[in-house]
């Protein structure tokens, strides 16, 4: 099995969903990357300008600012973090509309755990 060590990692996770949010947790708690959460787009591009962080892992539908627009902000002070949607938006175009908003990659809901770690470990 693969290992994967982020103990040095900051990753802020974007979503508003607390049981969302409670799985992406699990699922990187063995990675031990220190993990910051945002619970709207506003958050999280407060929490990107006044972190060091590593990743971000961005839903796309939040309250308050979308992930759409909070990547597009973010990537005014911040044009080099990973950014990587994750929606459960599967439509035609989908991917190509985050891509444009600034997202490095896409993972779609819902987020099977290899998937998550191998697209995470691109980056990392």
């Amino acid at each position: 099995m693969i290992s994967y060590d982020w103990q040095d990692k900051v990753i802020l996770i974007v979503e508003d969903e607390h049981i969302n949010f409670r799985y992406l947790q699990e699922i990187l708690k063995k990675t031990q990357a220190q993990i910051i959460r945002a619970e709207n787009g506003h958050e999280a591009v407060e929490l990107a300008k006044n972190n060091k962080l590593d990743l971000i892992l961005m839903d796309i539908k939040l309250p308050v600012m979308d992930g759409y627009e909070a990547t597009k902000q973010i990537r005014l002070f911040n044009k080099d973090i990973p950014i990587i949607a994750q929606t459960a938006y599967v439509m035609s175009g989908e991917e190509e509309k985050t891509r444009q908003a600034g997202c490095n990659d896409y993972l779609t809901k819902p987020l099977r755990i290899k998937t998550v770690l191998d697209t995470l470990s691109k980056y990392l």
